[in-house]
């Protein structure tokens, strides 16, 4: 099986970073510990692993740091341009306004209040 199991987007200010993703995908993210790292901060987007997909966190840590150039996350919409309409109100920036990708669908490219690029995607 060839699947996102799990994806972490590192933040450096939790609270912020909660209020743009809760706001941008109206969703509810909910505190989680990690048993390893007391220190960590993390809220997933995980409530019941079936509206969201692939299970995943806002993290928090000192060795790891939010920014462009590294993993893409792309967030399923029914049409990715209604969570765009929110990005700039809950402090994000759009990177790329939504486009066609052929046949599969059409992408928005938008920055999070902590710098990640992070995409949406719909068929529509």
């Amino acid at each position: 099986m060839r699947k996102v199991g799990w994806f972490d987007i590192y933040v450096d200010d939790m609270n912020r970073a909660q209020t743009f993703y809760e706001t941008v995908l109206e969703t509810s993210l909910a505190k989680m510990d990690d048993p390893n790292d007391p220190s960590a901060l993390m809220r997933t987007f995980v409530d019941d692993y079936q509206s969201h997909g692939a299970g995943g966190a806002l993290v928090k840590l000192e060795q790891a740091k939010p920014g462009p150039g590294g993993s893409m996350v792309y967030f399923s919409c029914e049409d990715c341009s209604v969570e765009e309409a929110r990005v700039v109100a809950a402090g994000g920036h759009i990177a790329r306004p939504k486009f066609s990708i052929g046949d599969h669908g059409f992408v928005s490219l938008i920055i999070d209040t902590e710098g990640n690029m992070v995409g949406l995607h719909s068929q529509h």
